[in-house]
């Protein structure tokens, strides 16, 4: 999920040379006829990218504060203390879920802290015996939520101003593959 927020943030043309080129090893004349550049300014576009990759990587401190988040929120969220959890949540915060239409999950976002922290409270009631674990997820503090020992649910945070803006829900199976043998 972070590597797809950071390549958002890339421009066009940055994204295409970054992944033809580091991606699918196209050499830049290649993608110079298809982004219509010379190979010189695809080699500079995905240099480009490959800087907005390096310095999307938080230093450790700001990643220490948002695990302090992290925490707080699990502990909100198991507590199913709204108001603290409404503390923790930017007002404009979105929720996005995936159940990859295997699952029950969110049909469309879920928007403002106060809405969210209800949203969540309730869903605490509506799963009894859910397990939540602070876990490392896409190099960044998260939530992983077990039922019975299984992975359902992996949580992603971005937080801006000590405050969580965005809550990402994988609970598609097929994308939760890899985390159940942790």
């Amino acid at each position: 999920m972070a590597f797809m927020v950071v390549l958002d943030s890339m421009t066009p043309a940055e994204r295409v040379a970054f992944i033809l080129h580091d991606v699918f090893r196209y050499p830049f004349a290649d993608i110079a006829q298809i982004v219509g550049r010379t190979p010189a300014a695809c080699r500079q576009l995905a240099s480009s990218a490959r800087h907005r990759l390096r310095t999307a990587q938080r230093p450790a401190a700001l990643t220490a504060r948002q695990a302090a988040i992290v925490k707080d929120f699990k502990q909100a969220w198991e507590a199913k203390d709204i108001r603290a959890l409404v503390g923790l949540l930017d007002p404009g915060a979105t929720v996005i879920a995936d159940g990859g239409g295997l699952v029950a999950a969110a049909l469309h976002p879920i928007e403002g802290g106060e809405l969210i922290a209800h949203y969540l409270v309730d869903l605490a009631g509506w799963a009894p015996g859910l397990t939540i674990l602070e876990r490392t997820v896409n190099g960044q503090p998260g939530l992983v939520a077990q039922q019975d020992g299984i992975t359902v649910t992996v949580f992603a945070f971005d937080i801006a101003n000590d405050r969580i803006t965005h809550i990402w829900a994988v609970r598609n199976p097929d994308k939760l593959r890899p985390w159940m043998a942790r």
